[in-house]
């Protein structure tokens, strides 16, 4: 029997990286998976995958930055599995290391509408679900840039620090309702997310980078993919409102 059979989990960002890893893990614990991304058809291989090795999936195309993709991700998993167990909030993207200065509204709408508003809308639109029930889970990705002031450019930094605070409190505020909230902040990891900077600024990327060179090594999906388990399951039934690093050891500098 799995760590977290029979229950429902959505999954966001799923189609690559991080996403997929967890998703594959949840599948093969027992979990009953949404897999959602903006990429269906790559989301669609990740199901494929999940189903080919015994386990239960669906992909449904998601933009967390916007309210109809968020309703409709979540009332579709309830209404093909009958509930929620599990809300991991994994999609998000990268800045160009912008310094203050180089940063324009745009860009700070949109990676703020992606990273934080997008995990914010989706704990908005999972929490009636758990609470009739008495029982959620909720794991966010959050970041060592979101733990310290420059990992990333302004807008990231916030974004990640917003994600920090959501899930603090959450996980407060909702603890006497069997409703727990933890993050996951992850230094450098093997992810495509890179491919969402396009025109680094080189300033911001020199001075993001200065300590990059401390960092032990690159860590893997699946390893962060463990960490999500864990803090999906029982396991971790006392661990709520805290984030946990997850860098190798490079912040501990």
């Amino acid at each position: 029997m799995g760590r977290i059979e029979n229950q429902v989990a959505i999954v966001t960002g799923a189609a690559s990286g991080m996403g997929k890893q967890i998703a594959i893990l949840f599948a093969k614990e027992g979990a009953k998976v949404a897999v959602s991304d903006l990429n269906l058809e790559k989301a669609q291989l990740v199901v494929e995958e999940i189903e080919a090795a015994g386990g239960t999936a669906f992909a449904i195309v998601a933009d967390v930055s916007k309210e109809a993709d968020v309703q409709n991700l979540i009332d579709g998993t309830v209404e093909k599995y009958g509930t929620l167990d599990i809300l991991v909030n994994n999609a998000g993207i990268m800045d160009n290391f912008e310094p203050v200065e180089a940063v324009t509204d745009d860009r700070w709408d949109k990676i703020m509408a992606i990273n934080a508003t997008g995990p914010m809308r989706m704990i908005r639109k999972a929490m009636p679900v758990f609470k009739e029930k008495k029982h959620g889970i909720i794991v966010n990705i959050a970041s060592a840039g979101g733990l310290y002031g420059s990992r990333a450019g302004v807008i990231y930094t916030a974004s990640k620090h917003a994600v920090i605070g959501i899930t603090k409190n959450v996980g407060f505020q909702y603890a006497n309702l069997g409703i727990r909230c933890n993050a996951i902040a992850p230094g450098a990891v093997n992810t495509n997310i890179g491919t969402t900077i396009y025109a680094p600024n080189q300033f911001g990327m020199e001075r993001a980078m200065a300590g990059m060179s401390l960092s032990p090594r690159t860590g893997e999906p699946e390893e962060i993919a463990k960490i999500a388990l864990f803090l999906a399951s029982d396991d971790s039934s006392f661990v709520n409102a805290t984030v946990l690093t997850a860098d190798g050891g490079w912040t501990a500098y």
